[in-house]
């Protein structure tokens, strides 16, 4: 059996368009197993118990804030879509490494990873201890790839803010989870149908 060499590991600023997509999605993985971890980590040493978390009252309730947030946040991108340049929404073309040539089925399930690891600990960890305005500060901070845009770390925060208010609103982590989820999947199969179209 071949042995994992950890001295080939490198840490440091990583240029988008020299990543292969197995290396991407490995990344991508491994940071959203990461971020559970330390989600629950944190939860444990809080003494926060796991499954209130998650605790269901009223299904309907999480559709219907999940959703309509969802569509907000979606209405609002395609906004600035429109009316602003592309150049100041521009991620570096992570998203679209990520999505473009995806099968929906990943779309799906990448949407899903995130949706789950990123609620757990930002929402159920770090809000519990920070409340929703620098548990959102925290969050647009890590999307590093927005930070040279100053309207995308906006929208970033905008989001996060939102994602927290409506998880205080419900009290249920499945709230933020569904609006996350539908969020992520629905960029996702925009950018990944959008694109097939133009190669047409």
């Amino acid at each position: 059996m071949k042995k994992f060499d950890f001295k080939n590991i490198r840490i440091g600023k990583v240029n988008v368009e020299t990543l292969d997509d197995r290396t991407l999605l490995l990344n991508l993985y491994i940071t959203q197993v990461l971020t559970l971890i330390v989600g629950l980590i944190i939860i444990f040493f809080q003494k926060n118990p796991l499954i209130p978390l998650f605790h269901v009252q009223s299904g309907w309730s999480i559709l219907i804030w999940g959703g309509l947030f969802a569509l907000a946040v979606l209405a609002g991108d395609l906004l600035i879509s429109r009316w602003v340049p592309k150049e100041v929404a521009d991620d570096g073309g992570i998203n679209e490494m990520i999505f473009g040539k995806r099968a929906l089925w990943h779309i799906a399930v990448i949407s899903l990873v995130v949706s789950i690891c990123e609620e757990l600990l930002f929402r159920g960890a770090i809000q519990h201890a920070w409340g929703p305005y620098w548990t959102s500060i925290l969050f647009a901070a890590i999307h590093i790839r927005y930070l040279q845009h100053w309207l995308m770390t906006g929208m970033v925060f905008a989001i996060s803010y939102g994602l927290g208010w409506i998880y205080q609103q419900t009290g249920t982590l499945w709230t933020p989870i569904v609006a996350h989820f539908i969020i992520d999947f629905t960029m996702g199969c925009i950018l990944r149908y959008s694109k097939g179209e133009e190669e047409q």
